[in-house]
């Protein structure tokens, strides 16, 4: 069955970042956020240095996860995901990425399966990494910059406040969507989560 046969865990939640105190609470840190939600949900003991990426092994309603902040920087964070494929024998379908997303407004969760990365280096340098696109992704939503402010400024920008408060809770809403993959399936995932922006503002 080749390199990704016998699996050591169920799924590799791999969620994008930048390492360092400098990048915390911007809006390119959205999957560290997630990260971070998601262990404390599930009782994460520790965090692991492993392959280029913290790790951390839980559990959640029978299934068995991998959380992964890769530390290679996001232009980079293929050089993590490959390795940590490998080590834990999961396949690209099994694989979930959890990253910010300039197309879709802040407030806007949605999950897909593979499609174009949009420009997003993190994500490309996944696909490049694995020769894949099957991976399943959970999008948080960060908007577009205002004005002419370049885009790497827009999404290293440090935030506060009630931004930063909304971020943290488009972060909540991301780790439901990826507790629904792994239960539910991409289905029922993409129902209860696709277009949810919109109808909250109705």
């Amino acid at each position: 069955m080749g390199p990704f046969s016998k699996p050591d865990a169920e799924y590799l939640v791999v969620c994008l970042g930048n390492p360092g105190d400098e990048y915390r609470d911007t809006r390119h840190n959205a999957g560290f956020m997630c990260a971070d939600i998601l262990g404390e949900r599930l009782g994460a003991r520790y965090w692991k240095s492993q392959d280029s990426a913290l790790t951390a092994q839980v559990s959640h309603e029978g299934h068995e996860l991998v959380l992964a902040k890769p530390l290679t920087f996001m232009n980079l964070s293929g050089s993590a995901v490959r390795p940590l494929a490998r080590r834990y024998s999961v396949d690209p379908g099994h694989i979930i990425v959890v990253h910010d997303e300039m197309d879709l407004v802040p407030g806007d969760v949605r999950v897909r399966r593979g499609g174009s990365a949009s420009g997003h280096n993190g994500l490309k340098s996944i696909y490049e990494r694995l020769g894949s696109k099957d991976m399943l992704r959970v999008r948080i939503g960060i908007g577009t910059p205002p004005g002419r402010m370049p885009g790497a400024d827009y999404v290293l920008q440090r935030l506060k406040g009630e931004v930063l408060e909304a971020q943290r809770a488009d972060c909540e809403v991301a780790a439901d969507a990826v507790l629904c993959l792994v239960t539910e399936g991409l289905e029922e995932t993409m129902q209860r989560f696709n277009g949810r922006h919109r109808l909250l503002e109705r």
